[in-house]
């Protein structure tokens, strides 16, 4: 019997109907190498030990000078990690390896070209490069400590040699992903005051040699326009023998770098000690309404954060390789692909292109020949590699010990894929939930202690206390199956210190909900708020919802997307599903669902009855959609994201929004006329929306 509940819904409060998944043991071949094996470790993380417990990832680093105060809460919630303590992250990551590996690999780069040999960068040959350039950023270009550079860059070994050699001069370094527009890079530039812009000529995505260089000229310009001067632009040739672009080199300010760095050959650059709280790098946010927010990361609070749990969750060894398979342009990749891994002194993989290029089968022929025993990716990328090449990795010879997921929550029905197919039942997973202004994982299951639960990314991590709040400020206790926001309760060393520029955004984003008193300065008045729905198991695990301003409000239910897509995912047929809000004259609001089918299925009404059926089935007829569009592709980022608020746009007939940054621009013409003229047919007559109605469903599915 269903039972009316009259109690009516806060705001923070998602719909929940989630079936709970069983538990997956992780292998015992895993479990007897693992770095966290003993259960005393979360013990030692336990909150009466807080935050003295961080110590124990402080001191995976070394230190020119150790701290006096492990935790300064003077300033809330402008919290400082190790007052006191000097360090530098350059020397951390490559220096002290020198004495015991100099001759290890530390970088390995695959360029996507697959005729093109791989680039091997020992810590030996990381240390002159990354000295030589730091050598030319000093005496070349005046940067000095304290000095923000920004970075254009692909996915090539310049990019974390320009990281490092920032840091080794206690200069502050901000990377622009590469798949933005110069638009957006001189937007960052003048909010950081950034007067050198390091960029690269060209690079390969899709097997095509994009004309990376002319983003650089806009960037300038829009610089400029808000009022910044740059100063030098700075360009790496993709083929060291000829130059890739056809956009001309500007006179007095343009310099191609192969063509300086020879007069800093061997010259060696002696690392700045920095104190722990200095700013190590800028990481924009896409940011949903307003200019992005500029996250500032700190020096020691940071490496700390993500040697440790590099160690710990991403069970890193020395010798492994591990391969990241996502983008320095993103935290994931700043953190997991450069600082934790390198810190822990272990080879790291990049790879310059798309995962699916030239086939399914690139991801697998690379762990194959390189030997990758740690692998890391996205959901979005999963679904891709099963949506394409379903049975791929059966074809190839390698073996994962443990495989991340990132970036968003994964569905069980693919995690079940990645587990069995990918991992080949061999490989923990470790599903991760946290976002750029954290630094490192918050929630995730500690590889060798605690079993996996497909859709769950776990407890919350060593040291960091989880709570989900409703609206008012109460606890949504676990095992209720209600739904909250996730919150934090205490500062953890990976958090940022503040929006660049912004520490009122800051304090209002993060920390104005749910502060208990704005005059305390007792961390535990001073939650953080994180704008994810989630739920809790009574197990402690967590199931992340999506983005607060995700949900879909359906005659006053209020839908998580994540749980329509992963309903819509239980369809045999079905590779990618995205969620979308529409707005209803009836009910406000209604759900229209996105799917593309897997190669070989057939687009149909069949299909799409289907996926109303498996929601009908999985969360009940009030989040029924309105319309099922099965369509060739979904618009995506080039990291693989499906931009959400794109489709949204077009199921509403409003602006689209720029979609220059998107991998597949074309797409979207294409879902627009079979979507919009369907529409029509069907006597659904667009209408002008309201001011409000046009901010939502342009916000919506933004990142951060």
């Amino acid at each position: 019997m269903t039972v009316e509940r009259e109690i009516p819904l806060s705001e923070a409060e998602i719909a929940v109907h989630w079936r709970e998944e069983g538990y997956f043991s992780p292998p015992p071949k895993f479990i007897g190498q693992a770095n966290a094996s003993d259960p005393s470790i979360v013990d030692r993380y336990a909150e009466d030990r807080f935050p003295d417990c961080f110590t124990e990832y402080a001191e995976l680093l070394s230190w020119d000078s150790y701290w006096h105060t492990v935790l300064d809460t003077s300033d809330p919630p402008f919290w400082k990690w190790f007052t006191g303590g000097r360090l530098n992250a350059s020397y951390n990551c490559v220096d002290r390896h020198l004495a015991k590996d100099r001759n290890k690999a530390a970088l390995i780069w695959v360029a996507e070209p697959e005729n093109e040999p791989d680039a091997v960068i020992t810590y030996q040959e990381l240390y002159r490069r990354v000295n030589e350039f730091a050598a030319l950023l000093r005496d070349y270009c005046g940067v000095r400590t304290g000095d923000r550079v920004t970075f254009h860059l692909p996915m090539v070994p310049e990019l974390p040699v320009a990281m490092l050699a920032c840091a080794r001069l206690g200069a502050i370094h901000s990377e622009v992903f590469g798949g933005f527009s110069g638009t957006a890079c001189g937007g960052r530039m003048a909010d950081s005051g950034s007067r050198i812009l390091v960029t690269m000529d060209g690079y390969y995505r899709n097997g095509q040699l994009a004309d990376h260089k002319a983003k650089a000229d806009e960037a300038v310009a829009e610089a400029a326009k808000q009022g910044q001067q740059v100063d030098k632009v700075l360009v790496f040739r993709r083929h060291r023998d000829r130059y890739s672009s056809p956009t001309p080199m500007v006179e007095g300010r343009d310099v191609f770098v192969d063509d300086i760095l020879p007069e800093f050959r061997g010259r060696v650059v002696e690392p700045v000690s920095m104190p722990a709280e200095a700013p190590l790098f800028l990481m924009y946010t896409s940011g949903t309404t307003g200019k992005p927010k500029g996250c500032q990361h700190s020096t020691g609070g940071y490496l700390a954060y993500v040697a440790g749990t590099s160690k710990y969750y991403q069970d890193i060894h020395p010798q492994d390789t591990y391969w990241c398979c996502a983008d320095i342009g993103w935290i994931t990749g700043h953190s997991y692909i450069v600082y934790g891994p390198l810190a822990l002194g272990t080879t790291t993989v990049l790879f310059e292109g798309a995962p699916t290029h030239p086939d399914a089968g690139r991801c697998w022929r690379i762990a194959e020949r390189l030997g990758v025993t740690i692998f890391h990716t996205a959901p979005t990328t999963i679904r891709m590699l099963r949506k394409l090449g379903p049975e791929e990795p059966a074809r190839y010879n390698y073996h994962f010990k443990h495989m991340t997921t990132v970036g968003e929550p994964i569905e069980p029905e693919v995690w079940r894929w990645y587990h069995r197919v990918v991992g080949k039942g061999e490989a923990v997973v470790v599903d991760t939930w946290w976002q750029t202004e954290n630094g490192g994982f918050l929630g995730a299951t500690l590889p060798a202690l605690q079993p996996m639960k497909p859709g769950s990314c776990g407890p919350g991590v060593l040291g960091v206390y989880p709570v989900i709040y409703d609206e008012d400020g109460n606890t949504v206790e676990p095992g209720s199956g209600r739904a909250g926001n996730m919150c934090i309760r205490n500062p953890w060393p990976g958090i940022f210190q503040t929006i660049w520029g912004q520490p009122e955004r800051f304090v209002d984003t993060y920390f104005r909900k749910y502060c208990r008193d704005p005059e305390s300065k007792d961390w535990r008045d001073w939650p953080y708020f994180a704008g994810d729905g989630a739920v809790q198991a009574e197990d402690g695990y967590f199931r992340i919802l999506g983005r607060v301003d995700d949900v879909i409000n359906v005659a006053g239910h209020r839908l998580g997307t994540k749980e329509l897509e992963s309903a819509s995912l239980t369809v045999e047929e079905i590779a990618e599903a995205a969620a979308v809000p529409v707005i209803d004259e009836t009910r406000g609001r209604a759900v229209e669902m996105y799917v593309s089918l897997k190669p070989g299925q057939q687009p149909g009404k069949a299909v799409a009855d289907k996926v109303s059926a498996a929601i009908d089935r999985e969360i009940g007829k009030i989040a029924r959609p309105k319309h099922v569009w099965i369509v060739s592709d979904m618009p995506k980022t080039r990291s693989g994201k499906i931009m959400r608020r794109v489709i949204a746009g077009i199921s509403n007939f409003a602006d689209v929004g720029d979609v220059s940054t998107l991998a597949n621009p074309e797409i979207v013409d294409d879902i627009r006329h079979h979507v919009q003229s369907q529409k029509v047919d069907l006597g659904e007559v667009p209408r002008e929306l309201s001011a409000q109605e046009a901010d939502e469903i342009k916000a919506f599915g933004q990142e951060g």
